[in-house]
């Protein structure tokens, strides 16, 4: 009788793992698709080896391995032969607002706003592959609940590039996502642009960077600000890009503290008073940012006290952070609509952080500023990480999920 074992590479991680898997032909299944059940978990260095051998005889062995990187990597293989470039893997970084300025409400219902956009090292990392398929694009990633269909604003970058240029390239894309959603650092609107500049690439750039900037703010507001250099003085609804030399020096670190919750976009300009909102003239904030640096009186956000007002608890963690830090930060201030508090001076959060059980399940990350050159996209530093364990997700290739909105 045969017997079965069942070895893993790393330290368990594999929640269930059925009998089924295996009871097809494997060259019966779709390219792309996960055999195992949803429950299945790796990391990408995991995998999977069953043998089997007779009890009685010994003398025969069987080794299965089941690597999903290296299946991955062979289809993409199969593409390379027939293209020129076919892979491409970027960093797609996040932003915070130094200040922002709420200056008037327009007639369409939006708002106008000032503000000191700049990327911040922290972010994720998109692997593009070009797909045989001349019909659909198929998107993964580590994190569980990010929609995968076309309400995702990778897959509406892919149709938008596509419908300007009239190319037919489709891609498989894997989404390593390290930047938290519902934040105020425009995660969503980063990879955005990531995607747009990624397919220009593959269709040897026949558009400018000037008409993928201009494109973008056909999907987002905040994503022709990632087609700057890195910082940039941005007003309208976001998608007026000025830009800037940055001011503000890049060895200067900062940490970012998000509590679980988010901040509903919506609901914060919907309490957002604009009679009650500073006074101060936004360029004036650019020029003493400029010549004196940050400090706290010029990191302003109007849209703080409608954010407080939709989470209290966003306000408490805000002046906690500004009374233990005890001067180690230079400003301390919320990014965008929330609900990320950024301290800028210092890459450590205070130690209440780690100590009191209601902040147990914060997302925590050092970062600095940076910028990239011109006709390159950003290259992630290499001492940017995030501060300590992050949790683990699962990768799906479920097309069929809910929606992603671009993060203001």
């Amino acid at each position: 009788m045969a017997s079965c074992n069942i070895l893993c590479s790393v330290k368990p991680q594999i929640d269930s793992f059925k009998k089924s898997c295996f009871s097809q032909s494997w060259s019966s299944r779709p390219h792309g698709s996960s055999y195992f059940n949803n429950n299945f978990q790796f990391r990408r260095s995991s995998f999977v080896i069953v043998k089997a051998s007779d009890s009685k005889t010994s003398k025969k062995q069987v080794e299965i391995t089941y690597n999903p990187e290296e299946k991955f990597n062979k289809l993409a293989d199969e593409v390379d032969m027939e293209a020129g470039l076919s892979r491409l893997t970027l960093f797609s970084p996040c932003k915070i607002n130094v200040f922002l300025r709420i200056t008037s409400k327009r007639d369409d219902g939006y708002h106008d706003l000032a503000s000191l956009f700049h990327v911040i090292s922290l972010g994720d990392k998109i692997k593009f592959s070009l797909s045989p398929s001349k019909s659909k694009d198929r998107l993964s990633t580590n994190v569980a609940g990010v929609p995968l269909d076309e309400s995702n604003l990778i897959i509406k970058a892919l149709n938008l590039y596509r419908k300007k240029t009239g190319t037919d390239n489709y891609f498989w894309i894997h989404l390593d996502k390290k930047v938290p959603t519902g934040a105020g650092l425009g995660g969503g609107s980063s990879n955005a642009a990531t995607t747009l500049w990624a397919a220009n690439q593959f269709s040897g750039c026949v558009a400018t960077e000037k008409e993928l900037q201009e494109w973008s703010g056909e999907i987002g507001s905040d994503i022709p600000f990632f087609f700057s250099h890195g910082a940039a003085y941005c007003t309208g609804r976001g998608e007026v890009v000025q830009d800037i030399p940055s001011p503000i020096p890049f060895d200067i670190p900062m940490v970012l503290i998000k509590p679980q919750q988010a901040c509903s976009t919506a609901e914060v300009y919907k309490r957002f008073q604009l009679d009650l909102s500073s006074k101060v003239d936004p360029l004036s904030l650019l020029e003493k940012i400029s010549t004196s640096g940050i400090s706290q009186d010029v990191c302003v956000n109007d849209l703080e006290p409608p954010a407080f007002e939709v989470l209290p608890s966003l306000k408490r963690l805000k002046q906690r952070v500004i009374a233990a830090g005890r001067g180690q930060y230079d400003a301390v201030f919320m990014s965008g609509s929330g609900s990320t508090i950024v301290g800028v001076g210092s890459p450590d959060p205070p130690q209440f952080v780690y100590d009191d059980e209601e902040y147990k399940d914060v997302f925590l990350s050092e970062a600095s500023f940076i910028t990239r050159p011109a006709n390159e996209w950003y290259v992630e530093p290499v001492s940017g990480s995030n501060i300590g364990d992050q949790p683990e997700f699962s990768t799906s290739f479920d097309m069929s999920q809910g929606s992603e909105e671009p993060v203001n």
